[in-house]
């Protein structure tokens, strides 16, 4: 908590104007009983109606000048906490944009989603109760403390009993508080999770007919982050009747023994009730801090998680001695793996071992291999979603990991295995790759891609919108627009994972023929699963278990590595049946 209080920091002067506005709004809302302890005493009880009005107009003038200072102070504040919120919002955005995908795995996308969103929102409206709270509550205590003793002190030694047994009940009320709002946040996170699960499956859901069991176990989820909340809502609402039966105790006692006084004469009737009024502003300041520090376990639960987030160190960073290099253009590769070893963060077992190859320009190089041999790992350490845990990439002679990683990523074009395309036109996804590309770039890149023909059947063309997940898109569609952005950078290397299986032999053909017109000057590496999409290749990397187990063009491995000659029949063995 402390951690993003200091965010505030920068906002002092609106925080000063809060109290100085907080503070006039409190004197005068203490003002009001004295000024009708005399109205009562020395207009109503002598009948003085210039009295009366007097001290009316008084009273009416400090209300309207009290709803001024609360209206200022809860706007000043209300923006404030509002800024305080986009600020934390945007930090928290920031720093899971420089996550990487291992990292994610430790809270979970749908916990990441409730901390930037739900958590960020019950600091927000903390903080807002705090800067009005932190202020009246006290102030409204205390002077309401010393204007009862000024009134009348043989009355306050009341206030000697209420006021501890009221903050016994508090404390007991709130020990429990942290708890439970804590174990809420944790079944809204579940809940989350399978909501979000369930409208991103519902196709699986439905084909294998299990709609009643994800009910079953949505219900159940949801009965749980009932009943929590209920007993959070239950511990929450024995506040106000405590509070209540405080106030009238206190009415009674006070009524009690102050109309002795007024009877013997010690006490008059208009100071009475200013005491009485006194007494319940005491009350209700204590409610608020009460409300205050109830706020206080969500808030903190919630302060934590966020705090969680932003204390994660990213899996890969950049060196403080990073510096982008001036690359000369030469003859040498512009893509070297040297000696290169990985194992996922915690794994025991290494997914790659010693590979150590180059990857010239102006040639295709492919990677074929069984599930699990390591090719997509391969792809990720390129544009450093991991690190290598032993030897070296080389990105024109430099290491990648002494680059920025926005600098290596600047060189590379990478298609994923999975194509996200994302809510909004057609040419807003493609120029995803590059926002400069201009329209006969666009229209290019979709050439290339073998997007263009349909396209230009759609009815807005290029405008047409994309709903999320490219949902109103075929596969095959979504691939060829994930290529068309990744052409429409004009990188030096392009990656692709596996982005032709959703194509038909004749578009790959086609497609696999304009990529070698296109991007004759770059490096090109292709992963597939396809003979007829390798084929072609100027070279072949064939893994398995992580290990290189040939290298050559086509011909040179179907008489040489057993691996490539097996996932090769097997093709074959599938088209010709």
């Amino acid at each position: 908590m402390t951690r993003l209080l200091k965010i505030l920091r920068p906002a002092w002067f609106s925080i000063s104007l809060i109290i100085i506005f907080t503070f006039l709004q409190t004197l005068s809302t203490l003002y009001l009983p004295r000024l009708m302890a005399n109205m009562v005493d020395q207009g109503v009880v002598k009948g003085n109606m210039s009295d009366i009005f007097t001290v009316g107009t008084m009273m009416l003038i400090v209300t309207l000048l009290a709803a001024v200072f609360s209206i200022i102070a809860g706007y000043l504040a209300s923006k404030t906490s509002a800024e305080f919120g986009r600020i934390v919002r945007g930090q928290l955005f920031r720093h899971v944009e420089s996550l990487m995908p291992h990292d994610f795995d430790q809270f979970g996308t749908s916990s990441l989603i409730v901390r930037s969103t739900n958590d960020v929102m019950q600091v927000q409206q903390f903080v807002n109760m705090l800067l009005r709270m932190m202020v009246i509550a006290p102030l409204m205590a205390v002077g309401g403390i010393i204007m009862a003793v000024t009134t009348n002190a043989k009355l306050s030694v009341i206030l000697l009993v209420v006021l501890p047994l009221l903050a016994v009940g508090v404390y007991l009320i709130l020990k429990h508080g942290l708890v439970l709002f804590h174990l809420m946040q944790q079944k809204v996170d579940v809940l989350n999770r399978i909501v979000r699960e369930n409208l991103m499956g519902v196709r699986v859901i439905r084909a294998f007919n299990r709609d009643p069991y994800e009910q079953s176990r949505f219900e159940r989820v949801n009965g749980d982050l009932t009943q929590v909340s209920i007993r959070v809502y239950a511990l929450m609402a024995l506040f106000m009747p405590l509070v209540m039966l405080m106030i009238n105790l206190s009415t009674v006692a006070i009524l009690w023994f102050g109309g002795r006084e007024v009877v013997i004469g010690t006490l008059q009737v208009g100071n009475l009730m200013a005491f009485i009024q006194y007494v319940t502003q005491i009350m209700f300041s204590i409610m608020m801090v009460s409300a205050m520090f109830f706020m206080i376990p969500r808030a903190q639960a919630s302060a934590a998680r966020i705090t969680e987030v932003l204390n994660l160190v990213p899996s890969v960073t950049n060196h403080d001695d990073t510096m982008i290099p001036t690359l000369t253009t030469s003859s040498s590769p512009p893509l070297i793996f040297d000696r290169v070893s990985f194992r996922y963060p915690g794994a025991e077992d290494m997914v790659l071992s010693h590979l150590s190859f180059d990857v010239p320009s102006g040639q295709l190089t492919a990677i074929v291999g069984g599930t699990g041999s390591g090719k997509t790992a391969l792809l990720n350490l390129i544009p450093r979603f991991f690190d290598v845990s032993e030897g070296a990439i080389l990105l024109h002679g430099v290491d990648i990991r002494n680059l920025p990683q926005q600098f290596v990523r600047s060189k590379i074009a990478y298609v994923s295995q999975k194509a996200v395309i994302f809510s909004g036109t057609i040419a807003d996804n493609i120029r995803f790759g590059n926002p400069e590309a201009s329209d006969e770039d666009v229209e290019e890149a979709t050439r290339i891609a073998q997007a263009l023909e349909f396209i230009q059947r759609l009815p807005d063309g290029f405008q047409s919108l994309v709903t999320q997940n490219g949902n109103n898109l075929s596969g095959g569609q979504k691939q060829r627009l994930a290529i068309a952005r990744a052409l429409v950078k004009k990188a030096d290397i392009y990656l692709f994972d596996d982005n032709f299986s959703a194509l038909d032999y004749q578009t790959d053909r086609r497609l696999q023929e304009a990529l070698r017109e296109y991007l004759q000057d770059a490096a090109i590496i292709v992963v597939s699963q396809r003979v007829q999409t390798v084929m072609d290749a100027d070279q072949i990397l064939v893994l398995d278990k992580g290990q290189i187990v040939g290298r050559g063009r086509h011909e040179t491995l179907m008489q040489s590595s057993l691996v490539y000659q097996e996932f090769v029949r097997s093709q074959l063995s599938e088209e010709a049946s």
